[in-house]
């Protein structure tokens, strides 16, 4: 717990550290604090090594890092040597995490007490259930038909496996379940900084310049969490396209850095820094 009353609270996510440029952004990032925490909201790397020499870069810098995996982390790819699939993937890089002093969703919310706090934040780990069906699609089969048929198909389809589960909608269940569980449990009177690697609700991917992609984007199941639990802002990448959006009144905020050629030409060439949580602004916006 920060006590110190300074630092902030700050996110990224899509750090993508197999690109020989994004590795170098990373080596050149250092907190503005001794007290800053970190929010890594998934998609490190591919590669186990990569992505356990990333994270072990940041724990050494950051007061805290949290994270939360993407579905980068989750992929089996063959030059890895790690070739675990599924849910035990994800089980060795809790591990992992955890030998790194990493937070996880599987470990103790911690909580913010730094400026703009006390908050709880809550790394989540959900996946997606083809539920963001896009316009002229009825059933999650039409979608897939429609996204095979135009070449706009996550390559999740290939790398990314559910076992034991016999598909990624009921493993997207199971963690849900659990997850809204575990949130039900958080004191009531804390607010919540809910951290995902996917969107919570559907209403940023209407941006997609390829709308067939939101199939891998979310899940409708957690469209009203940012109305039923006390939440004070909610973090998220994989869109690779870094804004806040406000709905309800409460910001949610897509932090991703993203491929070396896409943050390169948003931000003109400069590497963009961590997105700061807290302290939240203190302006409200409407959806």
């Amino acid at each position: 717990m920060n006590a110190s009353g300074t630092g902030a609270l700050l996110a990224t996510s899509d750090l993508h550290v197999g690109h020989p440029a994004n590795r170098r952004l990373l080596e050149r990032l250092r907190p503005d604090s001794p007290d800053d925490w970190l929010i890594v909201a998934g998609d490190v790397a591919e590669r186990m090594a990569d992505i356990e020499w990333a994270l072990e870069l940041l724990a050494g810098r950051f007061a805290k890092v949290i994270w939360t995996p993407g579905n980068h982390e989750l992929w089996t790819v063959p030059r890895d040597p790690v070739t675990l699939r599924g849910v035990h993937r994800y089980q060795h890089l809790v591990a992992m995490c955890r030998s790194l002093g990493v937070v996880t969703p599987e470990d103790p919310y911690p909580v913010w007490s730094g400026p703009g706090g006390p908050v709880v934040v809550a790394p989540l780990f959900l996946l997606y259930d083809y539920s963001f069906l896009p316009v002229g699609s009825a059933t999650k089969q039409d979608a897939l038909a429609r996204a095979y048929e135009v070449g706009v198909v996550c390559t999740d389809e290939l790398l990314l496996h559910p076992d034991p589960y016999a598909s990624l909608d009921e493993w997207c269940a199971a963690r849900v379940a659990e997850t809204e569980r575990r949130l039900s449990a958080v004191d009531p009177r804390l607010p919540l900084v809910l951290v995902n690697h996917h969107c919570l609700v559907r209403e940023p991917t209407m941006v997609l310049r390829y709308p067939e992609f939101a199939l891998w984007c979310g899940t409708e199941r957690t469209a009203d969490w940012h109305r039923r639990f006390n939440v004070a802002a909610v973090v998220y990448g994989h869109l690779h396209i870094r804004r806040t959006t406000w709905h309800d009144g409460l910001p949610f905020m897509e932090v991703s850095v993203g491929y070396p050629r896409e943050w390169s030409e948003r931000f003109g060439g400069e590497a963009p820094r961590p997105c700061r949580v807290l302290p939240l602004p203190t302006v409200a916006h409407a959806r």
